[in-house]
């Protein structure tokens, strides 16, 4: 491995970002700290049209909020800056200039019209319009290759529109190696001469991400599959500049939850999970689209969930903390085919990590929720009752429902369960269950339960006839932690009150 490791995550501020936005970001970072290396941001907004105000901010609270901060990015001063490709337009004119002067790249001159009219003649012939070797040189296209040095230069002074391509070679199977996919062949006269700078003088995308990545020394281009057409062009590209390319990784796609197609907003949408990681507001239409870390994801459920879409440790182990995924994080271990994604594995994520924080660190999430309901109670209190609810839960925001009769006596009952289980005797029963309760000095709940069953026993019926409307008496419901933990956590006086409150509401 090269001693200077270099990468970035280069995303367009044109909307939220996305999980697989995310998870390239995630696997630059893990790669670059494996290596200690260095992990860049850069906004690539040349696309002007696109551009939407608050999604570079959102980039950055993003992946700040992942615990993937970026070593290099905008508002830093590092040597290899600006990071933004909009504030780097005239660096670029330089290496264009190059690139026409050693006759790798040409002015063109087509209108939009005359190019569409191009494409229609060719599918009316059943054939694909090309913009290449095929047709550039033979007079039908209007450029630099078929027109005079003078011609060309009277075109730019009477303010003629152009675009400027790359002089794609001819007959060539060019030689190209992936990190993830291994050795890739391709047929040049099979690629067309793409435009490296746009009629408004921005460079495009291609151009721009080749000059940055040299002039920022990146060793190493981990990107979307998405960006695996680019490949020959970006090869080619480095050649014409004579310079050294980085090594390229290109990563699967994430897939919908049926397992074809990207992963989309719209599958999110649909089936009822976030596909960004915070809660984005467009500006323009207002919508709103929800976030994982509003839906009350802890991030490092989030991360690791994400880090196992498209890549696994080899062993059976899936639970890693980030300082863990940067030590086993490895490019050879990244799969070549689509990550499908499972809503119902990420709430297992969740849940995992839900079981491995602390009670004192749930608590500190849960107690300003407590403290919006008018609930105040001691942070041991509420500690005790997290011990008993946890295993059941999947996001804070479940605590209360888990919790509640913890905090407040039950004000009504379920419906289905009191006819179940409430019968004509059990008022009785009930009352004499409040004398034995009243009896019990050591109210703890071994103690409490041992002489509850006793008495059950001493009077020779059905535990259920007793247990299950006792339960719904201090509860509400036939749903909790064990029946003598709520008993102990409540207290003597609070379980006889509740009891009382049924029996005149059931019987």
């Amino acid at each position: 491995m090269e001693s200077n490791v270099r990468v970035r995550f280069a995303p367009s501020p044109t909307g939220p970002l996305h999980i697989g936005g995310v998870r390239t970001a995630l696997y630059n970072y893990l790669f670059a700290k494996k290596h200690q290396g260095t992990f860049v941001l850069r906004i690539e907004d040349t696309d002007q049209t696109r551009y939407v105000a608050n999604a570079e901010q959102y980039i950055i609270d993003a992946l700040q909020w992942c615990n993937i901060p970026f070593d290099e990015g905008p508002k830093t001063d590092d040597k290899f800056g600006p990071y933004r490709q909009s504030e780097r337009k005239e660096i670029y004119k330089k290496y264009v200039d190059i690139l026409i002067n050693t006759g790798w790249a040409y002015y063109a001159f087509d209108t939009s019209e005359q190019l569409d009219a191009h494409r229609k003649q060719h599918e009316s012939e059943g054939k694909t319009f090309m913009y290449n070797w095929h047709n550039r040189a033979k007079g039908r296209l209007i450029n630099s290759l078929v027109l005079s040095e003078d011609e060309v230069q009277q075109k730019i002074n009477a303010g003629e529109k152009f675009v400027i391509r790359f002089k794609t070679p001819q007959d060539e199977i060019l030689q190209m190696e992936d990190e993830i996919r291994g050795k890739i062949s391709i047929d040049t006269n099979t690629l067309d001469d793409k435009i490296l700078c746009k009629s408004d003088g921005m460079p495009t995308y291609h151009l721009a991400n080749v000059v940055d990545d040299h002039l920022m020394e990146i060793s190493h281009v981990i990107r979307g599959e998405e960006w695996l057409p680019s490949m020959p062009l970006h090869v080619l590209l480095y050649r014409a500049f004579d310079w050294k390319a980085p090594k390229f990784a290109h990563l699967p796609l994430i897939l919908k939850p049926v397992g074809k197609g990207k992963l989309s907003k719209r599958d999110g949408d649909k089936l009822g999970f976030p596909v960004f990681p915070l809660k984005y507001r467009n500006e323009k239409t207002g919508d709103v689209s929800r976030g994982y870390k509003e839906d009350g994801y802890f991030v490092d459920a989030f991360i690791n969930m994400l880090a196992f879409l498209g890549w696994n440790p080899g062993t059976e182990q899936e639970l890693f903390s980030l300082e863990k995924l940067i030590q086993e994080f490895d490019l050879k271990r990244v799969s070549k085919s689509g990550a499908k994604f499972n809503p119902d594995k990420t709430k297992w994520f969740q849940q995992q990590y839900m079981q491995l924080k602390s009670n004192t660190a749930l608590t500190n999430l849960y107690l300003p929720i407590l403290e919006e309901k008018g609930i105040k109670t001691e942070k041991s209190y509420v500690e005790k009752v997290i011990s008993l609810i946890k295993e059941r839960a999947i996001f804070i925001d479940d605590f209360w429902g888990l919790s509640a009769f913890f905090f407040t006596s039950p004000t009504e009952f379920d419906a289905k369960a009191s006819k179940k289980n409430w019968k004509p005797e059990t008022g009785s029963l009930m009352t004499e269950l409040i004398n034995v309760i009243e009896s019990i000095e050591d109210f703890s709940s071994e103690n409490t339960e041992t002489h509850i069953k006793t008495w059950i026993t001493n009077k020779e019926i059905g535990f259920g006839k007793v247990m299950q409307p006792l339960r719904l008496s201090l509860v509400g419901k036939l749903a909790g932690p064990h029946l003598f933990d709520i008993i102990a956590m409540i207290g003597k006086e609070e379980t006889i009150n509740r009891i009382e409150n049924a029996i005149q509401k059931l019987s």
